[in-house]
């Protein structure tokens, strides 16, 4: 189980990544951004101090809440597009056909923007589930989950079209 600090600073530079056009790569307002997401889950960090086993529910709704703030952010920018995908959201969202059609549904959605971010979130945890074994086929589904989901981002995108690509 990864340390509190490690577990700290991993959420650092998730939002510091999510964020860097308002905070420019600057720590100290990721901080303050990290700051106030973990502000609004007080209760659940201290059930986690708590109780260690919540640490994966309270990883989950930190990463909701970011993508909730990251979409609210990026509403309010005419030229900059948003689209979130959760591939958690059903037991056969990350599955090939699924993850195409929802990265798809994306894509057009965020097609007339010349810049735009495609947040993927909890396809780690839909392919390789923390409650189950981690076999080399399942890290090996997931491996090729990633490249044919970079791989087709890459190919139904305009080439002046500035797309990021986040997974988390």
């Amino acid at each position: 189980m990864p340390s509190p600090a490690r577990d700290d600073l991993r959420r650092l530079h998730f939002i510091n990544s999510l964020f860097a056009s308002v905070t420019g790569q600057d720590l100290y307002l990721a901080n303050q951004i990290k700051e106030a997401i973990a502000f609004s889950l007080t209760e659940l960090e201290t059930q986690t101090a708590e109780h260690p086993e919540f640490a994966a529910k309270y990883d989950a709704a930190f990463t909701a809440a970011a993508a909730r703030l990251l979409g609210q952010f990026f509403g309010t920018q005419p030229n900059h597009g948003f689209y979130h995908w959760d591939a958690a959201s059903s037991q056969i969202s990350a599955t090939p056909l699924f993850a195409r059609d929802e990265l798809m549904r994306g894509l057009k959605h965020l097609a007339p923007f010349p810049q735009s971010t495609l947040l993927v979130t909890n396809l780690r945890p839909a392919l390789l589930p923390p409650d189950r074994r981690e076999t080399p086929k399942r890290l090996r589904e997931y491996e090729d989950t990633l490249a044919f989901l970079r791989d087709l981002a890459a190919a139904r995108t305009t080439p002046s079209a500035n797309l990021n690509l986040l997974f988390l």
